[in-house]
């Protein structure tokens, strides 16, 4: 995999742009996590499910689209407005505040006019000639129809209902051509509405559908800016205590010295292989552990105590200098288990991948500038194994590793067959978030 052809075809960001990726993606996640405790999101939820709810949605289209004249309050109004502001009714009306009138009406109930009987009696009676056009008037002839009009009745029960407070307050509803907008759900639907176009609301839901895997590591399981040796211990993290923690090997030319050559420097960790001669414990193969004189030494460091997992995103900032073998990756702590290289510099070339006896597969890097610094990745799913250089896949896998937990190992040595030197591991921080991918 050619990482200079990778950059200068935009393939592959550079390390710093990645960090700001990532970064960008953490406030975004910091920003959404923020939202999603936030009152106005709650206010949302609760809103949302009242405007969404059939009942709302039904009583909007009602209040919106059903006509005045369809409602019962519109109905009943009507009938009393069609009846009173009929010429009958109002004339009917005028005659009962009409003295003239009511004077003959009161003539009309005397003994007198009942005994008036022929027309001559009618002629010499004052009173029945000044009552006469009356008594022969439409006027006369309306009120008595509708004296006994059923709709005298209509009105006077359509009045005594149209009067009462909780008429009045109905019908100002149906009877106001704005009526949705001066509703309560209005008011509730432009609260929802305000909310739904907010940029805080806005961004939580779009954001809820973006697959930001990176982005999980705002809330890391484990996150060491490599300032202090607070994660850090000497020694492979033998599972083992039978095993002799910190050995080498007669077949390598360093010793390794207890953490000594460890150094925080710059807010970064430096493994240190450096020419000086020491005693130590070492493997050999034919006689097992011996005392043996090396003529450089080096470090292998371990977060056991620390921080181990199994399954997630693991990522580290590395980079190497100098002579040597520099590892950082993942291991058991146990004697012929699998490790993970996240990074692996074999003297000659970079490379990543998964170690394992025979089984081993690694993926070489060319085009590495040694002198920079890259992301090395590498996720961990019950299904598969992913490596990444910032945000370029390089290798999947599927999942071989044991069901336990694994820990960073940052480890620089030096074979026996190749020539010595001076070198570093450096390690600028690391980190790993227990995400399920699944």
């Amino acid at each position: 995999m050619n990482l200079f052809t990778a950059r200068l075809t935009g393939k592959m960001l550079s390390t710093e742009q990645f960090e700001k990726t990532i970064h960008d993606m953490q406030e975004r996640v910091k920003r959404w996590r923020q939202i999603e405790k936030s009152p106005e999101l709650a206010e949302y939820q609760k809103l949302r499910e009242i405007v969404e709810s059939s009942d709302f949605k039904e009583r909007k289209n009602e209040l919106v689209n059903r006509k005045y004249q369809d409602t019962d309050e519109g109905k009943k109004m009507i009938a009393y407005r069609n009846i009173v502001e009929s010429r009958e009714y109002r004339r009917y009306q005028e005659a009962l505040t009409d003295p003239v009138f009511q004077d003959f009406l009161k003539f009309r109930e005397t003994e007198e006019f009942a005994k008036i009987n022929s027309l001559k009696e009618r002629l010499l009676n004052s009173l029945y000639r000044k009552y006469y056009s009356l008594y022969n008037s439409s006027y006369y002839k309306n009120y008595m129809k509708m004296l006994n009009a059923p709709e005298l009745k209509q009105v006077a029960v359509l009045e005594k209902e149209i009067k009462t407070e909780d008429f009045q307050t109905r019908h100002a509803l149906w009877a106001d051509t704005k009526r949705w907008q001066h509703s309560d759900e209005y008011k509730t639907e432009q609260r929802f509405l305000e909310l739904a176009n907010s940029d805080d609301i806005k961004f939580y839901f779009q954001s809820r559908e973006e697959k930001i895997d990176w982005a999980e590591l705002f809330r890391p399981s484990f996150d060491d800016d490599m300032s202090s040796s607070k994660n850090w211990k000497p020694g492979y993290g033998y599972a083992s205590p039978a095993m002799k923690d910190g050995h080498s090997r007669t077949n390598e030319r360093q010793a390794y010295n207890g953490g000594k050559n460890t150094f925080y420097v710059e807010g970064r960790m430096d493994l240190e292989t450096r020419e000086e001669s020491k005693k130590a414990v070492a493997w050999d193969e034919k006689k097992g552990f011996i005392e043996h004189v090396f003529d450089y030494t080096s470090d292998v460091m371990n977060t056991k105590e620390a921080f181990a997992q199994e399954s997630g995103l693991f990522m580290a900032k590395v980079r190497s200098q100098g002579i040597g073998h520099h590892f950082f990756g993942l291991t058991t702590g146990k004697l012929n288990s699998p490790m993970v290289a996240l990074y692996h510099y074999n003297g000659d070339r970079h490379q990543v991948g998964f170690v394992n006896g025979a089984k081993t597969q690694m993926v070489d890097l060319t085009g590495v500038l040694r002198s920079m610094y890259h992301v090395y990745s590498f996720r961990w799913t019950k299904n598969e194994l992913v490596w990444y250089v910032n945000n370029m896949e390089l290798l999947r896998l599927p999942n071989r590793l044991p069901k336990e937990a694994m820990f960073f190992l940052a480890q620089s040595w030096l074979p026996m067959a190749e020539k010595g030197g001076t070198g570093k591991l450096k390690i600028q921080w690391a980190r790993a978030s227990a995400m399920n991918w699944g």
